[in-house]
C-alpha cells in the first residue's frame, strides 16, 4: 500500500494562494507603517545625518 498523502483540490490551492497573498500584503503594510511612524517620530532630519 503506497500512500501519496493528502492532495488539496484546486479550490483549496486557490484559497491557500489568496490567503498567502493577503498575509504577505498585510506584513508589507505593517512594515511600511512602522517605517513611516519611525520617520515621523524622529523627524525628517534623520535623513540628513553625516555618515
Amino acid at each position: 500500500m503506497s500512500e501519496d498523502g493528502i492532495r488539496p483540490t484546486e479550490e483549496q490551492k486557490r484559497r491557500q494562494r489568496k490567503r498567502s497573498i493577503a498575509i504577505g500584503l498585510t506584513i508589507a503594510g505593517l512594515i511600511l507603517l512602522f517605517y513611516v511612524i519611525t520617520l515621523v517620530k524622529m523627524g525628517p532630519a534623520v535623513l540628513n545625518r553625516p555618515l
